[in-house]
């Protein structure tokens, strides 16, 4: 195989489609646009949810109740087996986890999954893990550091 004996699937590509050139072509004139209006004009568009100066349903519904996913705690997961990429005796924390690309975004904190094995004896620090993810870490001789929960008064 080389490049230039290189081909697309049959079915993968479709022409594409050829607006205003001659009547007979299916898509001449007015170019699949209708006549006039604000939709048939350059930069014409409405906005998402307008209903043509009616009251749009979003405002019509009525809003009740307590949505709590601004005060949701947002985890940011991360496997055992990605934690793999570290050497022995490294400290793992929000950090380093960053540096390794492992943790990006806004987010609470880091919680470490069991999906695959950690290979590595690791030291970490982080905001929460999984059952299953505390016993492999356990049983591969690293050590865990988890924050002291908040008490109430």
């Amino acid at each position: 195989m080389q490049l230039h004996n290189l081909k697309p699937s049959v079915g993968a590509k479709h022409r594409t489609k050829r607006l205003g050139c001659g009547e007979s072509s299916g898509h001449g004139k007015t170019s699949g646009k209708g006549h006039k209006g604000q939709k048939a004009r350059s930069g014409g568009s409405i906005r998402l949810g307008f209903e043509g100066g009616q009251w749009p349903l979003y405002r019509r519904l009525p809003k009740r109740g307590f949505n709590n996913t601004e005060f949701a705690t947002v985890y940011v997961p991360v496997n055992l087996v990605d934690l793999n990429v570290f050497n022995d005796g490294d400290v793992v924390d929000l950090a380093a986890l960053k540096a390794k690309g492992l943790a990006n975004g806004t987010h609470d904190g880091v919680k470490i999954l069991g999906k695959g094995e950690l290979t590595k004896k690791l030291k970490l620090i982080v905001t929460a893990v999984s059952e299953s993810a505390k016993v492999k870490i356990e049983k591969s001789g690293s050590t865990l550091t988890l924050p002291t929960p908040k008490v109430e008064e």
